[in-house]
């Protein structure tokens, strides 16, 4: 029984060479990421430290090489599965090798995400590191001289500006509140005159009966005012008389 052609045609092409090539770099990958990510442990955790504008990790490589190493091997294993791409296109496709292809693909694509993941952690946690230390330089030369640096006037600056922000969106969020709140009372109230209404409408009877008090009272009010009128003008008569 002869070997599958489209198989030949791989062999061929070198594809299984390029696979071998493939695993090694995935493996020399995932070890030195490793080790990357340990030094972003210790930088999180506050135990790395700065010598010169770069933190070691206890060895003669410092972060900085391992970064360039790290992305030579992404590249190289990037330039791998291209040329694995193209010996899979030179030969019939079939369901085995796209899912080794595609599982290659993965495999670069987490450890590039890794990588970067990493990298902005460990800058982040340096720049923070470099700013406690200038932070610290101008506290013990203010103390030795007796006058701020423009460093420190800046950083006070800057922390008033926070405080004020800070205030302001407080007093923001309490006008937002206190609107809230009027605008919910307002729908209460818009709700109970509707319902008042409603209960107008759907009983004529009280709303006849509520009419006829507000038309007694008128009357009520118009004899009690002409009482009171004819009292006043009979007491001028009377005072005149006399």
């Amino acid at each position: 029984m002869g070997l599958d052609p489209g198989m030949d045609v791989l062999q061929e092409s070198g594809w299984e060479e390029q696979r071998r090539e493939a695993r090694k770099i995935e493996g020399d990958l995932d070890v030195t990421l490793s080790s990357y990510a340990k030094l972003g442990a210790r930088f999180s955790q506050g135990a790395g430290h700065v010598e010169g504008s770069s933190p070691t990790l206890g060895s003669s490589r410092s972060w900085k090489s391992m970064e360039i190493e790290i992305q030579s091997l992404l590249e190289k294993l990037l330039d791998i599965n291209d040329s694995l791409s193209r010996c899979a296109a030179s030969a019939a496709p079939t369901t085995s090798v796209t899912q080794k292809l595609a599982r290659h693909r993965d495999i670069l694509h987490e450890f590039t995400q890794e990588f970067k993941r990493i990298k902005g952690n460990i800058n982040s946690m340096s720049e923070h590191a470099e700013l406690l230390t200038s932070v610290r330089d101008d506290i013990n030369e203010y103390k030795g001289s007796g006058t701020s640096s423009p460093r420190m006037q800046m950083l006070r600056e800057r922390a008033a500006i926070h405080g004020s922000i800070s205030h302001i969106d407080d007093v923001i969020g309490q006008a937002q509140a206190t609107r809230a709140a009027l605008g919910s009372q307002r729908a209460m109230f818009g709700d109970l005159q509707g319902k008042v209404k409603q209960l107008g409408d759907k009983f004529p009877v009280v709303r006849g009966l509520i009419g006829a008090i507000r038309r007694k009272k008128s009357t009520d009010t118009i004899i009690l005012s002409a009482v009171i009128a004819a009292c006043t003008l009979f007491l001028i008569i009377y005072w005149l008389s006399k």
